[in-house]
């Protein structure tokens, strides 16, 4: 009796714990800033959403999520805006339009291109012929990677050995000697890249002018970028190329989960920015960076709150 009375008791005095629904946030890999970055989105988001309870997913990232949000296996998922365009358009990857909204936009991600300085490699193009690692499969990197090659004219499946390998896998590879280069699609001091970095001497290629002029104007999601010297160790300044990661829903989300989901992570920012400083980035006014996907209205009508 003393056993059901106490089990009565918490079910009285906790009822959203006991009754709340149980939801996945989709990420990437441990080793890359996706996946802290969605667990602190999912504590926050349990802790202070009434009735909701998250945890972060391993994945293989961008396109694995956004496909999982659409069959309505995941309440969210983190992913590269060029990807959830691709959805929202039903190209690339995506054979239709699927319904996808964005809640906001997260940070930038850099396109890193990595070797070994001793590998003699200074340029995309003399990547043709080379082992080459595209990213895990099913990832934005893979994706990426993919139509930089194209928009260069290098076939993917005849002109480079392709292989598709996680960020820690990559770098690994490198490491090893498996592979010549690799491609990472991650924020700024990404982790995987940091690593390597203390124990070889890497090269991070450069994108030219002429090559992300074609690049971004076939993928207009994507814009230039300079990342300065001193990111990583003894590695030099590098033009390359950047995309906003966003934060993918399903366009049938409710109007009130979408606003108390995007309010209690604005209202909470600090404690994610505790662990993860690109969070840093993921502001109000940076929401709308992905201006060619709509934002669900529970998000837009958050952000209309806060001009009021």
């Amino acid at each position: 009796m003393l056993k059901r009375n106490l089990m009565l008791a918490l079910l009285f005095i906790f009822p959203a714990a006991v009754n709340a629904e149980n939801y996945s946030i989709g990420t990437g890999g441990q080793s890359g800033i996706y996946y802290p970055f969605g667990g602190a989105l999912a504590k926050v988001w349990s802790e202070n959403v009434p009735d909701v309870n998250v945890t972060a997913e391993v994945t293989a990232a961008s396109v694995e999520n956004t496909i999982k949000v659409v069959r309505g296996d995941m309440i969210a998922g983190i992913a590269m805006g060029s990807v959830v365009l691709d959805a929202y358009q039903g190209e690339g990857k995506f054979p239709a339009k699927m319904p996808v909204k964005t809640l906001f936009a997260l940070y930038p991600n850099l396109v890193h291109i990595l070797t070994l300085e001793k590998s003699g490699i200074t340029s995309l193009a003399q990547l043709k012929g080379k082992r080459i690692s595209l990213g895990a499969p099913a990832s934005g990197t893979a994706v990426t990677a993919a139509s930089l090659f194209e928009s260069i004219g290098i076939d993917v499946k005849k002109d480079i050995d392709a292989v598709y390998l996680n960020y820690s896998e990559t770098s690994n590879a490198l490491a090893n000697g498996q592979i010549d280069a690799g491609f990472m699609v991650g924020g700024q001091g990404l982790g995987a890249v940091t690593q390597i970095a203390l124990t070889h001497k890497i090269k991070l290629l450069s994108i030219t002018e002429q090559e992300s002029a074609a690049f971004m104007n076939k993928y207009p999601a994507y814009s230039s970028y300079d990342m300065p010297a001193g990111v990583y160790n003894n590695v030099d300044a590098v033009a390359t190329l950047s995309v906003w990661n966003v934060l993918v829903v399903n366009a049938t989300m409710s109007d009130d989960m979408a606003y108390n989901l995007t309010k209690t992570a604005f209202e909470n920012i600090d404690d994610i920015r505790k662990v993860v400083k690109m969070a840093e980035m993921t502001t109000p006014e940076n929401a709308t960076r992905l201006q060619s996907v709509p934002l669900h209205a529970g998000a837009q009508k958050y952000f209309a709150s806060l001009t009021n």
